[in-house]
């Protein structure tokens, strides 16, 4: 049987990034790869690589699949993408024509879940007070009584902003605490809240009894500014908001009023605008956490995104439905 033809599509430093030689060794033992990079975005490059391939591996980079160029590709089947958000390339035209689209949102969501984790059991031991003042005084810092309580994690009422892929992988993570895990997403359903083991809620009760609130919704239009002044007052003295999402999601000019008066502490790996301007606030808040967006997939972490991507080829060629496909519902959902 004739080996099925293959290409990357995405600048060769962002498919190193994702998959590095290893894993493009493995696409080439299982298909014939005409090219492991794309040199540039031009329409003509893109559709001379395109010419008889029935399967894409791309990444960051992908170029958007216009009609123009589908004409130019009548054998493409599935483009197996090696990142998140396939927005930046999928068009109407792509669904029409019947082409498959899969995501790695998950294996970028295992990053940012551990991530947030992390961020979630040094918030409740109050780690960062700790930390600044051990820097700032030293030895006399040492286990200081005044700094707050350390809540710890224990029985925590811990609230999910959003079953997304990576909400869903933070709720896996957090199963080996014992905490409550509350989450807030119209799309959940009673079946699946049960299945997941978490109380579904309604996402002002959610903000009002959580000790952390972390946020993982996807980045669309009506959910703009969601996280508003009025829902940042329902949180509880002490709590802990985080945010690993994306910066639009939440109105931060009423965050920053909310944190001057030292009520709660945030976490913040994303922002809006990103980075926070010269002088903003955010940076000498003692009660932020400010992080350059690097809770997501970052050097070997990467490769897990890649590994996905093999897992969804072998899928393919076996005649098997793929993992976590992009359908055009689904798309309308999601970032």
């Amino acid at each position: 049987m004739a080996r099925k033809k293959a290409t990357f599509l995405a600048p060769a430093g962002n498919v190193e990034l994702i998959f590095g030689p290893e894993l493009i060794e493995q696409v080439q033992a299982l298909c014939d790869v005409a090219a492991t990079a794309l040199p540039d975005a031009e329409p003509a490059t893109v559709k001379a690589a395109l010419r008889g391939v029935e399967i894409v591996l791309s990444t960051w980079g992908m170029p958007k699949m216009t009609e123009d160029i589908l004409d130019a590709a009548p054998d493409l089947r599935i483009i197996i993408y090696g990142a998140s958000s396939v927005k930046g390339f999928v068009t109407d035209a792509l669904y029409d024509r019947g082409i498959t689209v899969t995501t790695a949102a998950l294996a970028n969501g295992t990053a940012v879940a551990e991530f947030t984790v992390a961020l979630i059991t040094l918030s409740l031991k109050n780690a960062w007070a700790h930390l600044a003042a051990l820097r700032r005084d030293g030895r006399a810092a040492w286990r200081r009584a005044d700094l707050g309580p350390s809540r710890g994690t224990h029985r925590a009422a811990i609230g999910i902003i959003g079953a997304s892929a990576t909400g869903r992988e933070t709720i896996r993570l957090l199963k080996g605490y014992i905490c409550q895990i509350l989450v807030a997403d119209p799309f959940l359903s009673p079946d699946e809240a049960r299945a997941l083991g978490v109380e579904k809620a309604e996402l002002d009760d959610l903000m009002a009894r959580c000790d952390v609130v972390s946020l993982h919704a996807p980045n669309l239009p009506h959910l703009r500014h969601m996280i508003n002044a009025e829902r940042l007052r329902q949180m509880k003295d002490g709590a802990v908001f985080i945010n690993t999402a994306r910066g639009a999601l939440v109105d931060e000019e009423a965050l920053i009023a909310e944190l001057r008066t030292g009520r709660i502490l945030a976490c913040l790996d994303v922002t809006d605008p990103e980075p926070p301007v010269e002088g903003s606030p955010l940076y000498a808040l003692p009660n932020v956490i400010l992080t350059p967006h690097l809770a997501g997939g970052m050097g070997a972490d990467c490769r897990r995104v890649g590994e996905l991507c093999i897992q969804e080829l072998e899928r393919y060629l076996a005649g098997l439905p793929p993992l976590y496909p992009v359908t055009r519902e689904r798309l309308a959902i999601t970032s």
